[in-house]
């Protein structure tokens, strides 16, 4: 997991600050057409309207977010650990965050990775929001700076129907033109996957993550993502119409267990489920139980 892989990397614990860089994405604001010639709005149909970043610090100077950000962490810090010894990871995770003017996301990057008790950036974004000027400029801060930059793709799914089903709005090819450049850059991709969307068989997940165990180079990391249906969003209205199975916390666990050993063994895994603000929950209701689902997590795959 990726916090071992941490620690022994700076000797201590690192946290996730979750930032917000006020971005939106193409796929709410209608720029994302479909082959059929479809404009996008609203976003991915899973996307809550905070766009997965409800636990991002509100949108202000980077440094301000780091300081809030930093001060709801450290309240789950042990006192013992000085406040000058610990390590945070900076993540732009809420939105497409390189989606607009690249100069603009190099400052407020570039402010975040500065910080001294950075130790890494970590950006989500979508494949088809990363122009070249986008890509040289993270890779000009990681060399720069001497300190990881990680670029987190939501692939979601390697299903052309179910990609269509879901709004994510690009097609494969656009996933691995970018995934090509970044590696190529020698930025560290993290690649985040979503289980048991709807229509999907346990083949169709299966074929997922087989395609991201034969990618060459390897993904630097992989997020497996359970699908959460929260409150507001498109997939919410059609679950409450039509509800579709969703897994028990043993049959997610042992699934996930048949994916890991997929993966290749030096695969960092940085997520086996992932949880939902609970005000926006509606299923499944076990999700919401995360110190339970930890432990079920460490009892059967291990981690």
């Amino acid at each position: 997991m990726i916090s071992e892989v941490l620690k022994e990397r700076y000797g201590t614990k690192v946290y996730r600050l979750a930032l917000t860089s006020g971005a939106t994405c193409p796929n709410r604001d209608g720029t994302c057409v479909l082959p059929d010639g479809t404009r996008l709005y609203g976003g991915c149909t899973f996307c809550s309207e905070g766009g997965s970043g409800e636990f991002a610090a509100p949108f202000l100077p980077v440094r301000e977010q780091i300081d809030r950000a930093r001060r709801r962490v450290d309240a789950k810090i042990p006192a013992r650990i000085p406040a000058e010894d610990r390590r945070y990871i900076a993540y732009f995770q809420s939105f497409t965050n390189t989606y607009g003017p690249t100069e603009r996301f190099r400052r407020m990057f570039e402010e975040a990775i500065s910080h001294p008790q950075v130790v890494a950036l970590s950006v989500g974004t979508r494949p088809d929001c990363l122009p070249e000027e986008t890509v040289d400029m993270l890779r000009n801060l990681k060399e720069t700076y001497g300190k990881d930059v990680w670029v987190e793709l939501g692939l979601q799914t390697v299903n052309e129907e179910t990609a269509a089903r879901i709004h994510r709005g690009y097609m494969l090819p656009v996933f691995e033109d970018a995934y090509r450049r970044l590696t190529d850059a020698g930025l560290t991709v993290i690649i985040h996957v979503i289980l048991y969307l709807p229509g999907e068989s346990r083949e169709d997940m299966l074929s997922t993550i087989r395609y991201l165990a034969d990618l060459d180079p390897a993904p630097g990391g992989v997020k497996l993502q359970l699908l959460n249906i929260l409150r507001g969003t498109e997939m919410a209205a059609a679950y409450e119409a039509d509800p579709f199975n969703l897994p028990t916390l043993d049959e997610y666990a042992g699934f996930v267990k048949e994916c890991l050993n997929l993966l290749p063994a030096e695969t960092v895994i940085h997520r086996l489920t992932g949880d939902g603000p609970k005000k926006l929950l509606i299923a499944p209701l076990w999700a919401a139980d995360k110190k339970r689902v930890i432990n079920k997590m460490r009892c059967i795959c291990g981690y």
